[in-house]
């Protein structure tokens, strides 16, 4: 039986969703933006093989804001593992929650595994695009820098009745054309709307909580860490492009090759590319993810 509850993290709450299960534990954790609704489908179907617990990251979904650093949600993690008495448990997570899965990696030894569905920083760096050259990848770095200031002024938005049930309307042919669980879907787009007394909602993460997170994203390098992981580890690449990245498609192409060189130079790191999946491959293939990721934590158990 699924089972909601608040887990107290000093000064935060984080909200926490227990699929049960008798199986090894597993804490499966979602990206940026995101929330625990959105691992739903992928959570159920590890649900056969796993004690599956899904979390709301701090400032996400229902849980509390809260000054963001990795310490911070590494402890928020580890704090969720005590209350639910999940010992030694595997951590899998996608994007921002796969790059958490690393660091986790590399503080818990004793983990059965950790697995990084697409769980990489974007580029900011001309030798992070292979093959473009360096004049035309700082020009394209320039022309994401500046898509991703307007996702960022974008944040933390209020909006009224009409134009929200506008949004949630885009987003179920948002699902359609992923192939998403629509349900699923718009639980987890509704699960980030704040609804307020005057019948307006603001949406999170807030301003604040991305622009901390985006610093956080910016300054990261994933090559120390992944050098550091002694426990199993398996990272997970997407192979093409979101419709929305497709202005951009060179520099995701270039970006993935040079992520795939970096996987591949790391010592002690696993690596798959998922064949057709994109960075929404968690909303794409859940089953085709979860038969990944069951095989390799037993194959390591």
């Amino acid at each position: 039986m699924i089972h909601d509850s608040l887990v107290d993290v000093g000064n935060v709450q984080i909200a926490v969703r227990d699929f049960g299960g008798e199986q090894p534990p597993l804490l499966l954790v979602h990206g940026a933006g995101g929330n625990l609704a959105h691992m739903t489908t992928l959570a159920r179907a590890l649900r056969p093989h796993h004690r599956v617990v899904t979390v709301d990251l701090r400032g996400h979904g229902r849980s509390a804001d809260g000054p963001w650093s990795w310490d911070a949600a590494l402890g928020d993690l580890a704090a969720v593992c005590v209350e639910l008495e999940l010992e030694r448990p595997a951590v899998v997570g996608h994007s921002l929650g796969g790059m958490l899965a690393a660091y986790w990696g590399e503080r818990h030894p004793e983990s059965p595994g950790v697995i990084s569905l697409d769980g990489n920083p974007p580029p900011n760096d001309p030798a992070q695009l292979p093959g473009l050259g360096t004049e035309r990848a700082a020009a394209e770095l320039e022309r994401l820098t500046a898509a991703f200031d307007m996702v960022e002024a974008a944040a933390g938005q209020t909006v009224g009745s009409a134009e929200l049930a506008a949004l949630v309307d885009r987003q179920r042919t948002v699902a359609r054309n992923l192939g998403a669980d629509e349900k699923v879907w718009i639980e987890g787009f509704r699960r980030n709307v704040i609804q307020g007394k005057d019948g307006r909602a603001t949406f999170r993460p807030s301003f604040e909580t991305t622009t901390q997170l985006r610093a956080l994203l910016n300054s990261l390098d994933l090559t120390p860490v992944y050098a550091a992981i002694t426990c199993p580890a398996l990272l997970v690449l997407a192979t093409r492009s979101l419709p929305e990245q497709e202005p951009f498609a060179e520099l995701y192409a270039a970006h993935r090759r040079f992520l795939l060189a970096q996987a591949q130079a790391a010592p002690g790191l696993l690596h798959h590319e998922l064949a057709g999946a994109s960075h929404a491959m968690v909303a794409e293939q859940p089953a085709q993810l979860a038969s990944l990721i069951t095989g390799f934590l037993s194959e390591h158990r």
